[in-house]
């Protein structure tokens, strides 16, 4: 539809608005993420810190646009998760659930913001413990990072979605790891979490995506997820889904009471965004929600997992293809880590060795101006020796 192109033109990276936007969404994310971390100690219940990041994006983005004209849709873009050890992806409990943190856990936390349907996303792994982390879950950590970081560095206009696809499976067995099967980095839209183009993280012939190349002007949420495991994570248990996503181009008369009252709350209240089950009445949702996704009116986000004693890490962010290089909006300084590898192939360093930016208004090379975002601080302060971020404090 050419009025929906056009519309869609207008609201890309070439409005300053949207920029900022997206922007202030990053803000907030960042801010929530580092909630989250020091909310994490042992003993402490999933379910009540996941609440506690949701609750503190509602807040903030309740607080901006409040006095404009036109209603400015704000709010969680994706619920907060907290993914424990063999845990892939999408832990985020109800309320009735009971599982706590334990010293040593490795947790993957993932959430999303957004201000006016425009999403800032963000994962990061933390290790619940003093001092650096060390041995193989340090190992999994730095082939996240890692390849994340080579991804920024390949995600740019005129390279193809391949690139980025072969590149962080490279990285990844540099320290004998393995890139897990079935996530995918997604660009995003106005409102569109998974819009169409797409870089699949792991080549396999039951998966199959469109060759891209990326262009100025366009979002990306880039979602690395690696394993010390096979790669091949699982379902256990469909109970413990929680999140989902109204498939906006779908319909079913539903048969059950239940199912049309839930379907009709997810519909005014979570019309576009994944949204967890908590928002819903426990007991009126677990009904509801069966026939809904028996009828295929909800796309779930399960809860995935690697064997048990496998170490999983996960490293997600934001960047925005700006005309002047790429620009992570997205991020968090990992700890102190020591992994058992080092990455000494020279492709892989001359990928970490590429610019981020691609040149300064007033001459000059971006190397550490007094204004560098947080993508490029970390970028600045990467050590392509061990793949570990030389711990960019200065970006707190």
């Amino acid at each position: 539809m050419s009025d929906d192109e056009r519309d869609e033109k207008e609201l890309d990276l070439s409005s300053p608005d949207v920029v900022t936007k997206y922007k202030s969404a990053a803000e907030i994310a960042n801010k929530a993420l580092q909630l989250v971390i020091s909310e994490c100690k042992p003993k402490v219940k999933v379910v009540d810190i996941c609440e506690k990041g949701d609750s503190f994006i509602r807040e903030q983005t309740g607080n901006m646009y409040k006095n404009v004209k036109k209603k400015i849709e704000r709010g969680v873009a994706f619920p907060t998760c907290i993914s424990v050890n063999n845990t892939v992806c999408h832990f985020s409990p109800l309320a009735s659930d009971e599982t706590v943190l334990e010293e040593g856990d490795i947790l993957k936390i993932d959430l999303a913001c957004h201000i006016d349907g425009f999403i800032a996303a963000v994962a990061h792994t933390h290790v619940l413990q003093e001092g650096p982390v060390t041995g193989r879950a340090a190992d999994v950590i730095a082939a996240a990072n890692t390849a994340a970081e080579v991804a920024l560095r390949l995600v740019r206009p005129g390279k193809k979605n391949q690139d980025v696809t072969d590149a962080i499976q490279k990285v990844a067995a540099a320290y004998d790891c393995r890139i897990v099967e079935g996530v995918l980095s997604h660009q995003m839209k106005q409102f569109v979490i998974d819009a169409n183009k797409v870089v699949l993280n792991v080549s396999n012939p039951d998966t199959r995506v469109d060759d891209a190349e990326f262009e100025e002007n366009e979002v990306y949420a880039i979602d690395i997820v690696a394993s010390t495991g096979e790669g091949k994570p699982k379902l256990l248990d469909e109970k413990q889904t929680t999140i989902y996503k109204r498939a906006v181009d779908r319909s079913y008369n539903l048969k059950m009471k239940a199912s049309r009252f839930i379907y009709s709350e997810i519909s005014q209240n979570f019309p576009i965004m994944p949204f967890s089950a908590r928002a819903l009445e426990e007991k009126r949702a677990r009904l509801g929600l069966v026939e809904c996704m028996n009828h295929e009116l909800l796309q779930p986000y399960p809860v995935l997992h690697e064997k048990s004693g496998d170490y999983v890490a996960h490293i997600k962010f934001t960047v925005l293809l700006m005309p002047n290089g790429s620009d992570r909006i997205t991020s968090y300084p990992l700890q102190e880590i020591q992994p058992t590898k080092t990455v000494d192939d020279p492709e892989i360093k001359a990928w970490l060795a590429l610019g981020v930016k691609t040149k300064k208004k007033g001459g000059g090379k971006k190397k550490k101006g007094k204004k560098a975002t947080e993508g490029e601080a970390e970028a600045d302060h990467m050590d392509t020796t061990n793949g570990a971020s030389a711990t960019t404090q200065e970006q707190n």
